[in-house]
């Protein structure tokens, strides 16, 4: 720590946890704490430490939540209340200090398009003019679609230069480009070669500031190629910034950018996140990104806190985002996109190990008392509230259809139970159409149905909720179904039936909604037909899809529907005698069919003119019930702890190897785990337990622990050192036992899954490092950018200090020593 004793400290959140768990005195003199940036909470992986720390600090202290895009911060600040039992006051603005214009550039365009005014109205009909341009732009280089591919990078550099020159022009830079990839970034920065933006002063300050910054590099480090690339773009006014940099080269990309000596900027979206530096403009370079899981478009929050970047307060009147786009987006996306609302805080808590031990072995503290603080389990308990109350309605909804002549308003005296007759009328009613159902999929299957299948023959269809009602068919074959026109190989003929319908005549998806309709011939899968019926009507010669034929089809249809002899509705095909389906299933649910509708006429409300209300209500009170007994169920899940049968399960791994004992006591082996956060305390002290590390050197070990805490994809080989290799194995093995024991105690984990995760390609790279190999070596040795590199070596001085800490803890002096020793040849140099 940089001055223990100052009067107001800065760290990050992982380090004030430990104090917590450790009880040191600094957490016992803290007044205030300020979390800045807190939605960092919904981070899938660190978002828990944030939480743990908000619950584990004193009542004493005040706390103070700094974020711009927390939607539901009022249900954070109720949750705040509920464990600090402190009142929490959350002051907002909905008000941007500078207001925000947004523009779409189709790819192949030769302009912008403003879809979302400073006043946040969506521009509809820019949008669609951005879409038009966007698909005359596609059909005028309509080349051969692999040319089109291969030119495809190449446009969208040609198009990115020309947005980058009309900035340039009209005094719309400092400039940021997003792009989602490292790779991009620096396509992107090399590609525009013959931008130059700054002037001779500016060029001079620059390699003022760029050299004195690499002054602190030793000689040969100077000649990395990742430094010797930098200065001709930063002399040019344009820089890169991603995660992939030296930090070094980061600091000084920020340091120029800050003082407007860079004015376009190439960047990935982790600059957008908590560095405060703001530009007139922004420019996506795609709107969609691959976020570990999937290849997806941007949703709301990301978008705003990228966005936002665009205008400086007190600067600029206005901020502008231009979006660069070569796909069509459907108008509804793209307006959530812009409008939407960033992204609720959704609790990221989940149990981990080292948690669970540090909660053990602290006072008055045990992992229930976590579970029942974390927002998670409040977020949980205040949606069983709202399903309460929902359930109250309900159940006041219920008791108004108690009694049901009330309820239909209806006083004439019965002859008999009004209650008993009409639910009994009700559950023949469902059992029948029930066995229609049954009756309906025998019928449709092709080999009974094939033969009726012709031309003129009058087919009753409904697709999901859609009832089209009764049309005539117009052609049935078997076809190959298709995805987007494309035959898909594998894929069984099926059977498609060309059915003449009639439909709405605004929207033609839609059967008619009054007296008005037009015809049309819908394809459609066999599967839909309701019902066939014995009528085939006369066709109209020549082409069936013109204006003239639906014409006469559709007055056919009226006139079928509408004669005299069908007043019982339209004949249909009786499957047993005219159809001849003679298996034993058919009989038997024809013979049910009959059973029911006979007792369905001998009931007392049969043919009854009140029948009918009298079964809705029965109906809507049945439905009622059935949603009342679904919201009691969830109801009766939230009422137990959220993680109960994790928490149960991982206390069994731990006894399982000793980690605590039979009654929770933290012994050695979890005493060890305690210290180690910054890789997976359970596989790092089985692996110490193990002697792995008794027969090994320091910088073997060191290395070796790389595997633990490098977790980018590297095609790089592994190591032929022998030693190492074996040691590796080792591990290997240590780890799927660790793994098999934790899923036999019920937890969900892919064992393969677990062992991959160590990744032994920077074995290496560490090894060489630790034996004084200058970084430009170690780097010709890897695939990997330097930034990555050496990210992972301050990981792994991070965990070798904590080992060192841990093996000192458990009286493994030897281990300690070792570790340090070798602590001491990994700090050096430009990675430190």
């Amino acid at each position: 720590t940089i001055n223990p004793h100052a009067s107001c400290m800065i760290m990050t959140t992982e380090i004030l946890r430990s104090m917590l768990y450790r009880g040191s005195d600094v957490s016992r003199e803290m007044a205030w704490v300020v979390f800045d940036e807190v939605h960092y909470m919904r981070d899938r992986d660190r978002g828990v430490v944030w939480e743990e720390v908000m619950i584990l600090l004193p009542d004493s202290v005040r706390l103070v939540f700094l974020s711009a895009t927390i939607p539901n911060a009022r249900e954070f600040a109720e949750w705040i209340c509920r464990i600090k039992h402190q009142p929490c006051h959350v002051i907002y603005t909905d008000k941007r200090p500078v207001p925000l214009q947004h523009y779409l550039f189709p790819a192949g365009g030769d302009g912008v398009y403003m879809v979302v005014d400073e006043k946040g109205q969506f521009r509809e009909d820019n949008f669609h003019k951005a879409l038009t341009a966007l698909q005359n732009a596609a059909e005028s280089t309509n080349v051969d679609t692999k040319k089109m591919l291969k030119r495809k990078g190449k446009a969208n550099l040609g198009d990115l230069e020309k947005i980058v020159r009309m900035c340039s022009d009209r005094g719309y830079l400092p400039l940021i480009v997003f792009s989602f990839s490292r790779k991009e970034c620096e396509a992107n920065a090399v590609a525009l070669k013959k931008m130059d933006v700054t002037d001779d002063d500016e060029k001079r300050l620059i390699d003022e500031v760029f050299n004195n910054a690499i002054m602190t590099l030793g000689d040969e480090d100077r000649e990395l190629p990742q430094v010797q690339s930098m200065l001709p773009l930063l002399r040019r006014g344009l820089g890169i910034h991603h995660g992939g940099l030296l930090p070094m080269l980061k600091e000084v990309v920020e340091i120029l950018f800050q003082e407007s000596l860079i004015k376009v900027l190439f960047s990935t979206e982790t600059f957008a996140m908590g560095i405060n530096m703001p530009a007139k403009t922004v420019v996506f370079t795609n709107t969609r990104k691959w976020d570990g899981v999937e290849y997806r478009i941007l949703n709301a929050g990301e978008y705003i806190q990228m966005s936002g970047r665009a205008g400086r307060r007190g600067k600029d009147d206005r901020g502008l985002t231009i979006i660069m786009f070569d796909e069509k987006v459907e108008p509804d996306v793209a307006k959530e996109m812009f409008m939407g609302q960033s992204s609720k805080i959704y609790s990221a808590f989940h149990l981990g190990y080292n948690m669970l031990i540090n909660l053990l072995r602290l006072e008055g503290a045990d992992p229930d008392y976590m579970i029942q603080r974390s927002f998670h389990q409040f977020q949980k308990d205040k949606s069983a509230l709202e399903i309460q109350g929902k359930k109250q309605d309900l159940e006041a909804e219920v008791a108004n259809l108690e009694d049901l002549r009330v309820a239909v308003n209806d006083d004439s005296s019965y002859a008999f139970n009004v209650d008993e007759a009409i639910a009994d009328y009700y559950y023949i009613d469902k059992q029948l159409s029930k066995k229609m159902d049954e009756r309906r999929e025998i019928v449709i299957q092709p080999e009974h149905i094939a033969p009726f299948l012709n031309p003129g023959r009058l087919v009753c269809m409904k697709d999901g909720d859609t009832d089209w009602g009764w049309g005539i068919l117009i052609s049935a074959a078997r076809k190959k179904l298709t995805e987007n026109n494309s035959v898909l190989d594998d894929s069984e003929p099926q059977w498609v039936l060309d059915v003449f319908l009639p439909c709405d005549p605004e929207d033609k998806d839609r059967p008619p909604a009054d007296a008005k309709a037009e015809g049309r011939i819908f394809p459609m899968a066999l599967t839909l037909v309701q019902k066939i019926s014995k009528i085939r009507s006369n066709m109209p010669t020549g082409d069936l899809d013109s204006d003239d034929s639906r014409r006469a089809l559709l007055k056919t249809l009226h006139q079928i529907k509408n004669h005299k002899s069908f007043k019982q509705g339209i004949p249909e095909l009786d499957p047993v005698g005219e159809m001849n389906i003679k298996s034993e299933e058919m009989n038997s649910v024809v013979a049910t069919i009959a059973d029911l509708q006979k007792k369905l006429s001998t009931n007392s409300f049969h043919g009854h003119d009140k029948m009918q209300l009298y079964y809705d209500c029965f109906s809507k009170k049945v439905n009622l019930h059935r949603q009342v007994q679904d919201l009691e169920k969830q109801i009766n899940q939230s009422r137990f702890m959220v993680m109960s049968d994790d928490l149960r399960a991982m206390r069994r791994v731990l006894r399982r190897l000793e980690f605590i004992d039979k009654d929770g006591v933290v012994q050695l082996k979890g005493r060890m785990a305690c210290e180690i956060t910054s890789a997976d305390e359970i596989l790092m002290t089985e692996i110490v337990f193990q002697n792995v590390f008794a027969d090994i050197d320091a910088n073997n070990i060191i290395a070796l622990c790389s595997c633990l805490v490098f977790d980018e994809k590297s095609e790089d080989p592994i190591t032929n050192n022998l030693d190492l290799m074996k040691a590796f194995e080792t591990c290997k093995g240590i780890a799927r036992n660790v793994a098999e024991i934790m899923v036999e105690n019920k937890i969900p984990i892919d064992v393969e899954e677990y062992v991959q995760k160590l990744k032994p390609q920077l074995m290496d790279v560490v090894l060489h490092w630790l034996e004084g190999k200058r970084f430009h070596e170690i780097m010709n040795q890897c695939n990997l950018y330097e930034g990555s590199v050496v990210r992972v070596i301050r990981r792994l001085e991070e965990l070798i200090r904590e080992l060192a800490t841990a093996a000192k803890t458990i009286g493994n002096e030897e281990l300690a020593s070792k570790l340090n020793e070798g602590r001491s040849r990994l700090k050096r140099g430009i990675i430190f």
